[in-house]
């Protein structure tokens, strides 16, 4: 069973579970509390990332059914850019990559709703 998706998601889920351990352990006492928080906020949507890439992947998407390719490279990216402007400004990133970080957070949302609605279909 050779899938990237599942790869993919399995991964995100791997650096997910090493974020929040990091965040738990090496960054507690560096970071504020707001700053901590934003951190497990960027732990806690790698995972979520994650498992809806592992979902998907178990959808078939890909070969099985290439509808499934558009929600999941939408879902990786999205992840990838939500968790990542949120981890670096919580680590005193440029504040403009607040700017950036909704686009990824639409990037999932849109990614879900597509999954959704090939489930329908």
């Amino acid at each position: 069973m050779r899938n990237p998706w599942i790869a993919a998601g399995a991964l995100l889920c791997a650096l997910a579970i090493t974020a929040g351990a990091f965040g738990a352990h090496a960054l507690r006492q560096r970071l504020t509390a707001p700053a901590l928080q934003q951190w497990e906020t960027a732990a806690r949507y790698l995972l979520y990332g994650g498992f809806g890439l592992v979902l998907l992947g178990l959808a078939g998407a890909g070969a099985a059914r290439p509808a499934l390719a558009l929600p999941a490279a939408l879902l990786l990216g999205g992840t990838l850019l939500f968790s990542g402007t949120v981890g670096a400004l919580a680590l005193g990133g440029p504040g403009w990559l607040g700017a950036i970080t909704p686009l990824g957070g639409a990037a999932m949302i849109l990614a879900f709703l597509l999954f959704a609605w090939s489930a329908l279909r």
